[in-house]
């Protein structure tokens, strides 16, 4: 990554200017993608030891140049489940493939075949009679990343039949819901937290604090 391109840095949002030939999510050539490239920058930069987040934003297509937004904080999820992890909590790592046409990700055992490494760590935060409630921060951004590697652990998402819940919601919904996010704004360098309430169903109240 040229660093000429940096347009904006801080703790919390790194702003880069794109350039065309640049890909903001990884595609099917396995070409490097920006926040690889980033994650890379700031882990010599500031001499970070272990893992590197780097959370997509906001996107643009590939032939498209310009400013695009990376948060260099995570996000933390809620996810409500159906069966207990056997740790209250813990770090989970698996290479996942993107099956296209299912629209689904699959674990693997390997990066064979384009698959990408994932890593999230979780808390268990409630337990009721019947499900469990979960707090997950995201290392990596792959796609259905939490829904894929809770299911590998055989901790389903409640409502998430694709990954293996026994039912459906009757909303259509999966209890999964991105309930905070830090950043510094880009201009006033405030630091500004955004909490969402959880969705108003029967499911999520017994988890209410």
């Amino acid at each position: 990554m040229d660093l000429t391109s940096i347009l904006f840095e801080d703790n919390h949002l790194i702003v880069i200017n794109k350039k065309p030939s640049e890909i903001v999510q990884g595609d099917k050539t396995g070409d490097k993608t920006m926040p690889d490239m980033i994650k890379e920058y700031l882990k010599v930069k500031y001499n970070k030891p272990g893992n590197v987040f780097c959370g997509v934003i906001h996107r643009l297509d590939r032939p498209t140049s310009g400013a695009v937004v990376f948060a260099r904080t995570s996000k933390v999820y809620w996810a409500i489940v159906e069966q207990k992890p056997e740790k209250p909590e813990g770090a989970l790592v698996h290479f996942l493939k993107k099956n296209e046409t299912k629209n689904k990700s699959f674990v693997t055992d390997s990066e064979k075949g384009g698959a990408k490494e994932a890593k999230l760590t979780y808390q268990l935060i409630a337990s009721s009679e019947r499900y469990h409630l979960l707090e997950i921060t995201l290392e990596t951004g792959r796609h259905h990343q939490i829904r894929a590697q809770l299911a590998a652990i055989g901790c389903f998402i409640k409502g998430d039949i694709k990954y293996g819940a026994k039912r459906s919601n009757e909303d259509g919904s999966i209890c999964l819901h991105a309930r905070r996010l830090t950043i510094n704004h880009p201009v006033t360098k405030e630091v500004l937290t955004f909490t969402a309430d959880t969705p108003n169903s029967t499911i999520w109240k017994i988890f209410e604090k």
